[in-house]
């Protein structure tokens, strides 16, 4: 819905904030001003030209007021003629340069200054928690980044310079017209309000047929990437034919908005041009009067009917820069309301130095939520001893993924601490903090790219050598040996080709090769067959010799290794144990155990009866 909020037109504090995004472009921005002035000034010459050129040569009077080519033009009429001539055409060649000049520059700076922005976004991004992601869904956010600094790059581009020339060359022109005659000046402002009303208006349609647009922009844009993303479910289910009726209609809106804006712009450029050729006619025949009494020259009657056009024409521009304007107002509203989102987490002013040797962890007494009061950790309390392999398992819910966030401080505990070391860890620095953890997650994250800059992730130092050796380790390297470009192998967008499997085992591998000091492994063996589960069992064995591991399982027979397993449920740790000493209290664990074990048994006899 905030899509359709429309701001101010003009805010004071949003303009001088996005001016400083231009600062550092300043001399390109006065070089533009100046051949933005120079500009303006030569398109009022061309009529000053023309009027020389009628009562001098064309139409002489013997009553033109002198000026200060006198002395250097010709007495031979067409010898002056073309001396005049010669003046125009250097005229505007001297305003298409003038004009090519400060459009290019002020492009430059417009892409210069979005660049910047962007770059700033997307900082600003990453450094936001989790939390933020939770209540801001990716496309609201990706349309910051993408649409809302387009709209900035055009105020600064074509905007507020434009909007300052149309000025220029309003008062410019009113300013030649009222020195030439103050009487046909008064009568081509007489239709004035008329214009006036008539941009009123058409600023009024266009601004909401514009809102319109965006929204409509908005729902197809939301609705694409959720059924294109869930393609697979609508042609399981036959939704193709009940998917397109709803995007026909969301598409519609659009279609329907576009046609509004398409009629307001229809029937505003002719209202406008026709209250211009009135202003001309007006012009002619009052002209005509004064010329005839001896009151008014030709020349300045050709030079009010240029002076017409030019003048039509900027009042025509500033309504569509008006509607850039106030675009660029709501979109840097909504950008500058990202950027001003401090982040829930920050790293202290002075981080303490994170523990060199081994260290454990300790939860002592750690309350989590959400939202609110609704718990998801209550008083959670554990040790994890240097070089310990740690299972946590527990229902769905229970909190267990929830432990590792809060340990990597993705979000913030409310009551409680975590310590490593000794050191509650909001005193490290958060870089430092998460450079001693390597996590493999259930659900594989593979960039665009390839393996091997899959598994380094930027990281300068891994030779191929390491790369090969942790592959190896991992049980990777066989397969990616039966490629046809080895690690070099392209790797597409969520790494799409790759099974589970093969995305997991690249998770293994990534994880190794940076050699954590701490390892997480979360639900890592939930979703892949058992032939390749066997294969990550036995990379995982390699995976945690010599480090601190957390594992995270539902599969109860991937962590009966460990040294301990915590059992939560509901939030809290109800059993701490070894494997059998868990399945000896029969518990919480026992329960799991002997649920997991009935339903292999069903598994396995369904099997037997379908062979």
């Amino acid at each position: 819905m905030e899509e359709e909020v429309l701001g101010k037109a003009y805010d004071g504090r949003l303009m001088r904030r996005l001016l400083t995004y231009i600062q550092p472009y300043k001399l390109e921005v006065l070089f533009a001003l100046i051949f933005l002035f120079i500009n303006a000034a030569l398109q009022v010459l061309g009529p000053l030209l023309t009027k020389l050129a009628v009562d001098r040569y064309l139409a002489p009077t013997g009553r033109t007021a002198t000026t200060v080519l006198d002395p250097v033009l010709s007495n031979n009429p067409w010898t002056g003629l073309g001396e005049i001539s010669f003046l125009y055409l250097l005229a505007i060649i001297g305003g298409m340069l003038c004009d090519f000049a400060e459009q290019y520059l002020m492009q430059w700076v417009g892409q210069k200054a979005m660049f910047d922005l962007r770059r700033q976004l997307m900082g600003h991004l990453q450094r936001l928690d989790l939390t933020y992601y939770d209540h801001n869904p990716v496309g609201r956010l990706v349309t910051r980044i993408t649409s809302d600094v387009d709209a900035l790059n055009e105020l600064f581009s074509s905007g507020l310079l434009m909007i300052l020339g149309d000025l220029l060359m309003l008062s410019f022109v009113l300013a030649a017209m009222f020195k030439l005659s103050p009487g046909m000046t008064g009568l081509l402002l007489a239709v004035m309000p008329l214009v006036i009303l008539v941009t009123i208006q058409f600023r009024r349609a266009v601004q909401n047929s514009y809102r319109r647009i965006r929204v409509a922009i908005a729902r197809i844009n939301s609705y694409l990437q959720e059924h294109i993303n869930g393609i697979s479910v609508l042609q399981l289910f036959n939704r193709e034919a009940k998917s397109r009726g709803e995007f026909e209609r969301i598409n519609r809106d659009h279609m329907e908005a576009f046609k509004d804006a398409i009629t307001a712009y229809g029937w505003f450029y002719p209202v406008i041009e026709f209250f211009a050729m009135l202003a001309l006619a007006l012009l002619l025949a009052y002209g005509g009067f004064r010329i005839r009494s001896g009151a008014l020259t030709l020349g300045v009657l050709v030079a009010f009917f240029q002076y017409g056009q030019r003048f039509f024409r900027p009042i025509q521009d500033l309504s569509e820069k008006y509607n850039i304007l106030q675009a660029a107002m709501a979109a840097s509203e909504r950008v500058f309301k990202v950027i001003d989102t401090e982040p829930g987490i920050q790293a202290p002013a002075v981080p303490t130095p994170f523990p060199a040797g081994p260290a454990a962890i300790e939860f002592d007494g750690v309350w989590f939520a959400y939202k609110d009061e609704d718990w998801v950790l209550r008083d959670v309390s554990f040790t994890i001893e240097p070089g310990e392999t740690i299972a946590v398992v527990g229902h769905t819910g229970a909190g267990k993924t929830t432990l590792t966030s809060l340990l990597l401080r993705f979000y913030e505990i409310q009551r409680g601490v975590i310590r490593i070391g000794g050191i509650d860890i909001r005193e490290f620095d958060l870089e430092a903090l998460r450079r001693n953890f390597g996590v493999v997650l259930q659900d594989p994250h593979l960039f665009t790219g390839t393996i091997a800059s899959n598994i380094r992730l930027g990281t300068a130092g891994i030779s191929d050598q390491h790369l090969a050796e942790s592959a190896e380790r991992v049980n990777l390297l066989d397969f990616v040996r039966t490629l046809p470009e080895g690690f070099e192998q392209p790797v597409r967008e969520r790494g799409s080709g790759f099974s589970t499997g093969q995305k997991q085992l690249i998770s293994f591998a990534r994880a190794l090769t940076h050699n954590p000091r701490y390892l997480i492994l979360d639900e890592a063996t939930s979703s892949v067959d058992t032939e390749t589960e066997f294969r990550i069992r036995e990379a995982l064995g390699r995976l945690v010799e010599g480090r601190t591991s957390i594992v995270i399982a539902h599969r109860l027979s991937t962590i009966q290794r460990a040294d301990r397993i915590l059992v939560m449920h509901k939030g809290k740790l109800r059993e701490l144990g070894t494997h059998q000493e868990l399945l000896a209290m029969r518990g919480i664990y026992w329960k799991l155990y002997q649920l997991q074990y009935k339903d292999q048994e069903f598994a396995g006899a369904e099997t037997v009866s379908g062979d």
